[in-house]
């Protein structure tokens, strides 16, 4: 693989012969230390050979090492990358769409560039991007259609949004979509050399250029990026000349027996082994929303003296100390999700009644609608409804006033039974989406009025006609449940009490088994509240004996039982919100209450429960005052006593009931989200889409080896992907 001569000599009998000899020739040449001109025919027979060959994983690392050590002098990984834009830009103003040799060109031309490109990103040393050399020597004449104010990495990002946004994808384009799509995934790797916090030193050359690009074109790709996830386009390749190579069961992701180093990903830098692809339809539906969300959620720490758009304003004192300065400039592929509106929706003003100014995104919400409620059981499907409802005002409205609901919250709720099958990160992504939703009354009171005739994937019982809302407040009980036996997760337990809180004054017709479920939350937690106060005291006992081991511990679980004593005043808000609000339309939450009411009485002196205890007393007494003076033929029954029950809601005044305020609990996002979203994001990309990275290269979040993974549902003790700091923030609106 050394130095080859300047002119590949085509032709005669041995290279007619022998097309093998020949690709590997020129790729050989491709990666030697003679450095041809830009102009030179050599990039034009190199990019139109249909590439077969076959090398195996040892070949292709040599090739790019290789290539690295001849590029600073070639530059022929900046030539060979203009080449591919010249390709795309061919292909765009052919007006049939794709030739066969234009195609071909192209093809060849994204997938040797996306060969090598991976190679220098994850190999850089010290974190030198400069080492790419993505200039052209200063000798070589300047290409007419690159001013001296465009770089190269511009010039590339540009034709390759150009040709994802202006040509439709079909049976001839396919392939060189989902190129494209890969290319973007390795050229924006680059972030994963960082670590979880952006800072002014980052360098993103690929990523940023695709920033600076006119809303017009990032509107164009968005949208493409969106209506290739909504309509999953899954196009056989069997008879097309450029087949899928897979091997094991590793994914068919950039693996082409058709391209010049095929067998790429077969080197062992794959680390995350592809999940089971639950949910998802088409590879090219899977890379458009992954290439989507990661331009979406970019953000680009600039220096303080650099124009900015955005400014980060942190909460709390302690961050300001660290991030108070932070400054982001603007992204507009956020920008035109936040503003996208619906194909069939009117033109609309702000709030200040003013029209948004230039272009806006226009996709089919129902269609989007649709798709996400299919494919929800994929973690970057519920990302990506997570950005839509946080950032979109307009579909938010849009889902709100959908009356199949449970198109959206059936798998949401399949995909929390099933939490300990799920990565944390994706369980805290939909209880915030259940938490969304539920900061909206007439969403409160549309789900008990949906009735979902079977739940086939909930074990533990039967449940034949229930309410939607029943479904959401049994399986949200159940995460409490688990989380409190498993994870112990603060947070998560939080997010959902609060949900249930939005919920209770809005409840209607609550089964009985939810009813029982919700008493059972009480008692659950109080069961452990006590278990707590009993170790406290104890402790207490250690610390009087002058132990200084004692006295930490002590301190420890009271801090815990104030957590749960938090947590118990919750659950005694949602039952009071109930009785105050619903009571008349609850009668199984009475008899529940009923049934249930000695786990009440240990903490009725409580200085924390009594006066919520107070409202639930007054409705035991109400109802137990009317069971005593009825007369019964016999034993009671459940039947009878929900009967007596039911006459007696009519007769209820509320009498005696304190009126506390209702709590009402808003989501708000926290002010530094990239240090959750873009670590989680690239690791959704490196275990779904088969683009295999070196592990010891990545910055971005801790990598554990294969054999040593952690379980999914486990917490991380890292702080930056599932640690405690990177939680999203629960407030309560007085």
């Amino acid at each position: 693989m050394g130095a080859v001569p300047s002119t590949p000599r085509w032709g005669g009998s041995s290279s007619a012969a022998r097309p093998l000899d020949t690709a590997e020739y020129l790729i050989s040449t491709f990666i030697g230390d003679e450095s041809f001109p830009i102009s030179s025919d050599f990039w034009h027979k190199l990019l139109e050979l249909p590439l077969n060959l076959q090398w195996p994983p040892h070949r292709v690392h040599e090739a790019c090492q290789a290539l690295a050590r001849n590029n600073y002098h070639t530059r022929h990984l900046a030539k060979i990358l203009i080449h591919m834009a010249w390709c795309l830009q061919e292909s765009i103003s052919t007006s049939s769409g794709a030739p066969s040799l234009v195609y071909v060109k192209a093809v060849n031309a994204v997938y040797i560039s996306s060969v090598f490109l991976k190679y220098f990103i994850e190999n850089e040393k010290e974190d030198k991007i400069e080492d790419l050399y993505l200039s052209v020597d200063e000798s070589e004449p300047i290409p007419t259609d690159i001013t001296k104010d465009l770089n190269i990495e511009d010039f590339v990002m540009r034709s390759v949004l150009s040709f994802i946004g202006s040509i439709d994808v079909s049976p001839d384009t396919y392939l060189l979509h989902l190129e494209l799509l890969n290319f973007m995934l390795i050229a924006m790797s680059t972030q994963l050399l960082s670590g979880p916090s952006p800072g002014p030193e980052d360098v993103n050359p690929f990523i940023d250029a695709a920033m600076s690009q006119e809303s017009s074109l990032v509107i164009l790709v968005v949208r493409k990026l969106l209506l290739s996830y909504i309509t999953g386009p899954s196009i056989s390749l069997n008879s097309a000349s450029y087949s899928i190579y897979s091997e094991g069961s590793q994914p068919g992701v950039l693996q082409r027996v058709s391209s010049a180093a095929a067998n790429l990903m077969l080197l062992p830098f794959n680390f995350l082994v592809s999940s089971s692809g639950e949910g998802s339809r088409s590879l090219l539906a899977d890379c458009s929303l992954h290439v989507l969300l990661i331009l979406s959620h970019y953000r680009k720490c600039v220096a303080g003296n650099e124009p900015i758009t955005d400014i980060s304003n942190d909460t709390t004192a302690s961050d300001s100390l660290l991030k108070g300065s932070t400054q982001f400039s603007d992204n507009p592929y956020c920008k035109a999700l936040e503003h996208a509106t619906d194909v069939e929706s009117v033109d609309r003003v702000d709030t200040e009644g003013n029209a948004h100014a230039g272009p806006v995104l226009r996709i089919p919400f129902a269609s989007l609608f649709d798709a996400l409620g299919m494919y929800l059981a994929d973690e970057a499907a519920a990302l990506l409804l997570y950005s839509l409802l946080q950032g979109n005002a307009d579909f938010l409205e849009y889902v709100l006033v959908r009356t199949d609901l449970d198109t959206l919250l059936m798998p949401i709720l399949e995909a929390l039974y099933n939490a300990p099958k799920r990565s944390s990160n994706q369980i805290y992504m939909l209880l915030i989406i259940l938490l969304i939703l539920s900061q909206d009354s007439s969403f409160n009171a549309s789900i008990h009025k949906l009735i979902v005739p079977s739940v086939p994937w909930y074990k533990e019982r039967l449940l034949h006609q229930t309410s939607l809302g029943s479904l959401m407040v049994i399986t949200l009980i159940r995460t409490v449940q688990y989380n409190l036996s498993k994870l112990r997760d603060v947070y998560l337990h939080t997010t959902c009490l609060a949900t249930l809180a939005n919920m209770a004054p809005h409840v209607h017709r609550l089964s009985a088994y939810a009813s029982q479920r919700l008493v059972s939350l009480f008692d659950m937690l109080s069961r452990k509240y006590n278990k707590l106060a009993e170790m406290r005291d104890n402790q207490v006992q250690l610390v009087k004996g002058n132990s200084i081991e004692g006295n930490g511990l002590a301190d420890d679980t009271s801090t815990e039982m104030h957590i749960y004593t938090d947590f118990l005043r919750l659950v005694l808000e949602i039952l009071n919100a109930i009785l105050t609000y619903a009571l008349p339309r609850n009668p199984e939450v009475i008899y529940a209450i009923m049934h249930r009411q000695e786990v009440f009485q240990p903490f009725r002196n409580h200085p924390r429960f009594n006066e919520l205890l107070e409202n639930i007393y007054t409705v035991l007494d109400f109802f137990n005052s009317r069971m005593d003076a009825h007369n019964v033929d016999g034993e009671w029954s459940v039947e009878k006593v929900l009967q007596v029950i039911i006459i007696n809601c009519r007769s209820w005044r509320g009498e005696g009931m304190k009126m506390f305020t209702q709590l009402r609990f808003t989501y708000e996002q926290e002010s530094h989200p990239e240090e959750f979203f873009i670590p989680y994001l690239w690791q959704l990309v490196l275990s779904r889409c088969g683009l295999g990275f070196n592990p010891d290269a990545i910055n971005l979040f801790p990598v554990d080896p294969p054999s040593e993974k952690q379980s999914d549902y486990e917490v991380s003790s890292n702080g930056h992907v599932n640690g405690e700091s990177t939680k999203h923030a629960v407030f309560v609106e007085p």
